[in-house]
């Protein structure tokens, strides 16, 4: 594979055609031709080595006729040439009308085996044979920093598109974030009363609205700020909570989905992942990614996969895990669902 020599040739021509300007032209961007044109290698190994997860709806189109239109959920890292797919389990929700795409090629029926919830991964199998598994990196150490790394863009049905990047940090643990229900609380005679509810939050689509009186969370009574802290700080992101209100002397019980506290980042990041920490181990990239275009491979420029694209955690920072753990995760999963 010349990858490497095709990059260096395309850097040395956007070196010398940028010159004294200000700006690159549209074809040395990352996402030109002439950029995506060395990359073309290991573009191939991607379209072979990465799959497309989708969902299966019908669309009315009216006068009582439907078609079948596919929803993108993720990406899916191939395994193994007889169809078993690792992928970003927080994206496929229940699993129903799963479909994935490999290559050109289209398979219905795709399964959820198996789901390690501590690393989001899920074990999908489809009723294949002949497939490219990835090439994993497992003889050499993580990738340092600066190390060029290639995953899924944008796709079409033909063609799978590259974006490229680098790792920006060396590996490490994502610690899990404290969830909130997304709400404003005061302190009125020892009893929590809601003032206001966030927009799409946790607490919003449970149900819960201001002027509601909080009483207990997961069986607890809490009277006061300091104790609900306690007892939310302890629980995950996207981790469900009963939480019991008392609204116009009417007692009631909901369950509230935690969501994270986003900042002034997150507020520029577009479609980061609802999952993006609680992670053991991860390598960051900078490829710009969204929540539905992670769970497929990160490749070096020798077509080897260093990982797999686990979350966008915000607009600079993209996680993966390595391709040690994801070896490791795979044969311990795959023997959890019965799979040889």
């Amino acid at each position: 594979m010349n990858a490497k020599r095709s990059i260096s040739a395309a850097l040395l021509v956007i070196a010398g055609s940028v010159g004294g300007a200000q700006t690159l032209e549209t074809t040395f961007r990352t996402n030109g031709q002439t950029v995506q044109s060395a990359f073309e290698p290991v573009r191939t190994v991607l379209q072979d080595c990465s799959a497309v997860i989708q969902r299966e709806r019908m669309k009315e189109l009216g006068g009582g006729k439907k078609i079948a239109v596919y929803d993108d959920l993720s990406y899916g890292t191939v395994m193994s040439a007889d169809g078993v797919i690792l992928t970003k389990a927080s994206e496929l929700g229940e699993g129903e009308g799963l479909t994935v795409r490999v290559g050109t090629k289209t398979f219905k029926g795709a399964a959820i085996l198996a789901v390690d919830p501590i690393w989001d991964v899920a074990l999908v199998k489809i009723d294949a044979t002949g497939l490219t598994p990835v090439k994993l990196a497992t003889d050499s150490p993580d990738p340092e920093r600066g190390t060029w790394v290639v995953a899924n863009g944008a796709t079409t049905k033909l063609k799978r598109l590259p974006q490229v990047g680098m790792i920006s940090a060396s590996a490490r643990e994502i610690s899990p974030g404290g969830g909130v229900m997304g709400i404003s609380l005061t302190e009125k005679d020892k009893r929590l009363v809601v003032e206001d509810v966030g927009e799409e939050s946790g607490a919003a689509e449970a149900g819960i609205k201001a002027g509601d009186i909080l009483l207990a969370v997961g069986g607890q009574e809490v009277t006061d700020l300091e104790a609900l802290t306690k007892l939310i700080e302890r629980r995950r992101v996207g981790e469900e909570v009963e939480v019991s209100i008392e609204r116009k002397d009417e007692k009631l019980t909901l369950d509230v989905k935690l969501g994270e506290e986003l900042t002034r980042n997150d507020s520029m990041s577009g479609n980061f992942s609802e999952r993006r920490n609680g992670f053991p181990r991860v390598i960051q990239h900078d490829i710009i990614a969204n929540n539905s275009t992670v769970g497929g491979p990160v490749l070096d420029l020798d077509g080897r996969c260093l990982g797999m694209n686990i979350a966008r955690a915000n607009r600079c920072e993209t996680f993966a895990i390595p391709a040690g753990d994801l070896r490791s995760l795979t044969d311990r999963l795959m023997t959890q669902a019965g799979v040889k």
